[in-house]
């Protein structure tokens, strides 16, 4: 018998017990599906473990309290277990922040330490409730409390992680980091907010929202603003920063943001604004003075320098590792156009071949 590995189509690894049985592979157990190497690594150790008790093969030094123990574990089954490491550890860290407790309260609190150790659907929301709470819970009760979430905790919510954000920072929100990302709905028909737009996965079809998200140094949360589906990226910065500081009574902080945000719509207004920011640039929306002086310029890596342009100053760097990553990305597009050329080349030659008719 040996272990064998197991590629799925989903991207998960099986690990297997097989045995060679007249020379062919022979599955005597599915031990279980490991979804990162960390599980993997552990299922390899249990599937060996399994081919040693199924060999009859004792294990060496066995004690006295190893049997006890082996004896007490084979007693118990899953009604015995719980999970009790999500609160003695994520419940102080949630207590310790200062969100809302107590009453009603706790069952927000379930639902976030569930997200953090169970995320998935509702319905794996309801299993994780029923198999470690020990409380039965409806999927349409846990969407009826998420609607309470949006129209009264949400505030509470917001300034709480403020409060705590700005104490790791010691009272000053100095920078903070913008960025936007989208969430599509397969079988959800359009409303006020989910509607067909620009979608980074290629899901135009499917009613998707914006999410505007706000964060600080180190990646501490400050807020977020939910948009519509077909917002663009480019009208969201300055609606986020002006409510956020309206919402927080905060000074004007330092705007770092990717180049999705840049368009000179957002650099006038953040000027106009007294904003300090660092944007992604684009050098193919540069002029042809910036673009050939950026060619000019000896960069290596490490050492970055600076052009100055019409928007203040253009700081151009060089990273070995990205152009790596670029040079691959565009000998893939070139192989995928050249099998698009190919398999149009083949179809037209198929159309094109004269029909031969054979007369008796």
């Amino acid at each position: 018998m040996f272990v064998r590995k197991n590629k799925n189509r989903s991207g998960s690894v099986s690990i297997q017990i097989v045995r060679k049985v007249k020379r062919k592979n022979k599955l005597i157990k599915t031990v279980g599906i490991a979804h990162t190497k960390r599980e993997e690594e552990l299922l390899l150790l249990l599937a060996n473990n399994e081919i040693e008790r199924l060999k009859g093969v004792s294990a060496l030094f066995v004690e006295h309290d190893d049997l006890v123990v082996e004896s007490f574990v084979e007693s118990l089954s899953n009604d015995h277990l719980q999970k009790v490491g999500a609160e003695l550890v994520l419940g102080r860290i949630y207590q310790k922040i200062g969100f809302p407790q107590g009453g009603s309260l706790d069952y927000f609190k379930n639902l976030v330490l569930c997200r953090l150790v169970y995320p998935g659907s509702k319905l794996k929301t309801v299993e994780y409730f029923k198999k470690h709470l020990k409380v039965d819970v409806s999927v349409y009760s846990i969407y009826r409390f998420l609607d309470q979430v949006d129209q009264s905790l949400k505030p509470i919510i917001e300034k709480t992680t403020f409060n705590y954000t700005k104490k790791l920072l010691d009272g000053r929100i100095g920078v903070v980091f913008y960025d936007m990302t989208t969430l599509y709905f397969e079988a959800s028909e359009p409303d006020d907010y989910r509607i067909p737009g620009f979608n980074k996965d290629g899901k135009h079809q499917h009613p998707q929202i914006m999410i505007g998200l706000l964060v600080s140094n180190n990646g501490y949360p400050i807020g977020y603003q939910i948009f519509e589906g077909n917002t663009s990226e480019t009208k969201t910065l300055i609606p986020v920063l002006q409510n956020f500081q309206k919402k927080f009574d905060i000074a004007t902080p330092i705007v770092v943001a990717d180049a999705a945000l840049l368009s000179q719509a957002n650099i006038d207004a953040l000027q106009e604004h007294g904003y300090q920011y660092i944007l992604g640039g684009r050098v193919k929306n540069e002029t042809e003075v910036i673009k050939q002086q950026v060619i000019a310029l000896q960069v290596a890596e490490g050492r970055p320098q600076e052009i100055k342009s019409k928007n203040g100053r253009l700081i151009v760097s060089y990273s070995a590792g990205r152009a790596k990553k670029d040079e691959k990305n565009r000998e893939k597009g070139l192989k995928r156009l050249e099998s698009k050329v190919k398999t149009g080349r083949d179809q037209q030659a198929t159309h094109q071949q004269p029909r031969v008719q054979q007369i008796p």
